[in-house]
């Protein structure tokens, strides 16, 4: 059984910094795009990060460009996304997804496989 565990999420003030984990497991993800979303109360879901297998290229929310860093640990089948210099707005609850094709694309119709989410309140 496939399986993405999201975790490090939390209550931080503004300005602050989190980093969030997402393990996989159940299936080998080699080859795998992996990707965060993010779905903020009453508003829709959206790209935030990802990142490709084989370059390790990543792509950014222009929202998160320059604040976030997502990385990703083949070896373990793990994917971090570190955010800094947290906003209010940043609040939502954060997904991680895997995608089989490994391109990243900001459409989560076409990712394959999704965590659960992990809650990040920033207060102002």
């Amino acid at each position: 059984q496939v399986q993405l565990v999201e975790s490090g999420g939390g209550l931080v003030q503004a300005g602050g910094s989190l980093r969030l984990s997402c393990a996989a497991s159940g299936r080998s993800f080699s080859g795998y795009a992996m990707g965060w979303f993010r779905q903020a109360p009453g508003k829709e879901g959206e790209f935030v990060a990802g990142i490709t297998w084989s370059l390790g290229r990543t792509y950014y929310a222009d929202s998160v460009k320059g604040r976030f860093t997502i990385s990703r640990d083949n070896a373990n089948n793990a994917v971090y996304l570190r955010m800094n210099s947290l906003k209010p707005e940043d609040t939502a609850v954060y997904y991680c997804a895997a995608r089989s094709l490994g391109a990243v694309t900001t459409d989560p119709r076409l990712y394959d496989y999704w965590g659960q989410g992990a809650t990040v309140t920033v207060s102002s």
